[in-house]
């Protein structure tokens, strides 16, 4: 049957972006989108502008004063990389000999052939002879001009691997009860948005054996510095730490004690905004415009309180107590980033979480980088943002961002019906992939649930098997997976309005701990660790035709989820996996008849 001819609108590609990046000093990654199911082939044509027959001195703009045929150009086949529900997306990588190329793109399907540049679309015959003109017209192709060192994002590999645990300090656990705030209620009392449990750095110290006994190779601590709330994210003095919590000196042997274990530790900042109680907002409370401090804050006019509790200054979200910083003010920028540096230079810590980053400048956060790395080079940069982020991954700011879309698409489809809603759970997490370079992906911040969130095992309504299958989604994915403090044992807890539950207290008693949740997630963590497949960013999906089962592959490693309510039977071959193949979890060998329950994880031998 004949088909249609190629959809020019659906065709997609931007320069210097998640569609054509340096992935190192070598390698170019380049992706194309078309419109679904629209193209059979495509090809990349590249090569070095400068390569002319004659002439060709400024063939990096147009085509050169007198220079006649272009011979730098080669086809280079790119693989369909995935699909989403209304598009597919072709990718290849290439190593230009030169650092520079000049490229366009040949899309065939049934009907027709087309060259997609830059200015123009061509229409190719099928005689490739026929077209020298349009294959070797470089004014019309992409350009990318020089893979400089400078512009990749060069992403420290220990986060490829890491292992996180976020904890919530005041809730975690109290190592040393006499520090605590005086009007610190009984551990496990009901958690709300202005008690105190005594949680401290004590605590954390005293259980770091316990992470490492469950395979944790990352820490990251909500903020530590001094505060008035059990949060802390609206800092007083970004140069102490809270003595609720403890001192430099705990905190210095927490780092230390971590290094040896082989865990890592980031802290979390607030760039964006301070508490009432921050020295320079109370100076100019009382100087008004007259203080030094000013301009440091988004101020509309003064004075900063009117009646009927209007302000006239910026503030997080609609929360008064906590006013904006203008950090386009140059001493209020190098205050800042002097904070940032500190902690790096005078504790060896990993890395930092930056809160509210995305209402904060771009040119901040590029001298950020500039400073962090210039003293620690495989520091991690994580930033808080929960939509698209490709301004800042594309190597002059962060490495990686909170993984949120992955939660949500995670949550959403183990809580609706499956055998639906299966394909658009396919598209969602291939959506993310194709968001970012591929170096973002590798090392990008993935999670399930977050003192901001309500925690994974409530979302899923206390079902301990969805969560099982959620954290095996999780752990298959590439980049960083991160544990809340008490996924493991199953704590539960809803976030909203009205209930801070899912910030309650550590439970540290046996018999109120399910130990078997902590021996599957200990033994999942060991899986991660022990096969590098799972670092991989490309991924495989096979979608049973009878929508019974879902299949996810990187490499040998396979996870089969079941998608009925029952136990399904199925042939090895009909999950396409080898004879001896390896149940993980099991250490069984599979027969050629299995017997799927909820999920499978396999490795083929």
């Amino acid at each position: 049957m004949k088909r249609d001819l190629i959809d020019r609108e659906g065709v997609l590609h931007i320069p210097k972006s998640n569609y054509a990046y340096a992935y190192n000093q070598n390698t170019l990654h380049i992706r194309i989108r078309t419109k679904k199911g629209d193209v059979d082939k495509v090809y990349l044509r590249i090569g070095d502008p400068y390569n002319w027959e004659e002439g060709g001195l400024d063939g990096g703009n147009l085509n050169g004063a007198e220079a006649s045929g272009w011979i730098g150009g080669e086809n280079v086949s790119m693989k369909k990389e995935l699909s989403t529900e209304y598009h597919d997306y072709w990718f290849c990588q290439y190593k230009p000999a030169r650092k520079r190329v000049r490229y366009a793109f040949i899309l065939e399907n049934y009907s027709e052939r087309i060259l997609f540049g830059e200015k123009i679309i061509d229409t190719l015959t099928k005689d490739i002879k026929e077209n020298e003109w349009e294959l070797s017209n470089i004014s019309n192709f992409f350009s990318f001009p020089y893979l400089n060192k400078k512009d990749i994002l060069d992403v420290p590999h220990w986060a490829k691997n890491t292992i996180w645990y976020q904890i919530f300090p005041e809730r975690f656990c109290n190592g040393k009860p006499e520090n605590s705030p005086k009007n610190v209620e009984p551990w496990g009392s009901k958690p709300k948005y202005n008690n105190f449990m005594g949680g401290d750095l004590y605590g954390l110290y005293d259980k770091i054996d316990y992470l490492v006994e469950l395979g944790i190779t990352g820490i990251y601590l909500c903020p530590i510095f001094i505060s008035s709330t059990n949060h802390k994210y609206d800092t007083i003095d970004y140069y102490k730490i809270d003595p609720h919590f403890g001192d430099e000196d705990i905190f210095k042997k927490i780092v230390e004690r971590c290094h040896s274990k082989g865990v890592k530790v980031m802290l979390d900042a607030v760039f964006n905004h301070v508490s009432i109680e921050f020295p320079f907002w109370k100076d100019v409370i009382e100087r008004e415009s007259n203080s030094k401090y000013a301009d440091w804050f988004v101020i509309n006019k003064f004075p900063l309180y009117e009646e009927n509790n209007k302000i006239n200054y910026e503030t997080f979200a609609n929360v008064k107590e906590m006013p904006k910083l203008n950090l386009e003010n140059l001493e209020c920028r190098e205050y800042f980033l002097k904070v940032a540096c500190y902690w790096v230079e005078k504790f060896n810590i990993d890395a930092w979480r930056l809160d509210v980053c995305n209402e904060i400048d771009h040119k901040f956060w590029r001298e950020f980088r500039e400073r962090i790395k210039h003293i620690k080079k495989d520091f991690y940069i994580l930033g808080e943002i929960w939509h698209d982020a490709l301004p800042w991954l594309m190597g002059d700011q962060f490495d990686a961002v909170m993984n949120y879309p992955l939660s949500d698409a995670i949550i959403k489809f183990l809580l609706s019906d499956k055998k639906l809603e299966v394909e658009k759970f396919i598209y969602d997490l291939n959506k993310i992939l194709i968001s970012y370079p591929k170096n973002t992906n590798e090392v990008t911040f993935n999670l399930l649930d977050s003192h901001d969130t309500s925690r994974v095992l409530t979302s899923l309504k206390e079902d301990k098997d969805l969560l099982k299958i959620a954290l095996l989604l999780l752990f298959f994915q590439s980049g960083s997976p991160c544990l809340y403090y008490g996924t493991e044992i199953g704590m539960s807890g809803e976030k909203n309005s009205f209930s801070e539950n899912n910030r309650k207290c550590m439970v540290w008693e046996d018999d109120k701990q399910d130990r078997n949740l902590f021996k599957f997630i200990q033994k999942l963590i060991g899986i991660r660790k022990s096969n590098k497949e799972f670092e991989t960013v490309d991924l495989q999906w096979l979608l049973d035709s009878k929508r019974r089962f879902l299949k996810l592959k990187k490499g040998l490693i396979s996870l089969v989820i079941n998608l009925e309510d029952s136990i399904i039977n199925l042939n090895i071959h009909e999950i396409e996996i080898k004879n001896n193949s390896l149940d993980l979890f099991k250490d069984e060998i599979l027969t050629d008849n299995i017997n799927i329950e909820k999920f499978l994880l396999i490795k083929e031998e």
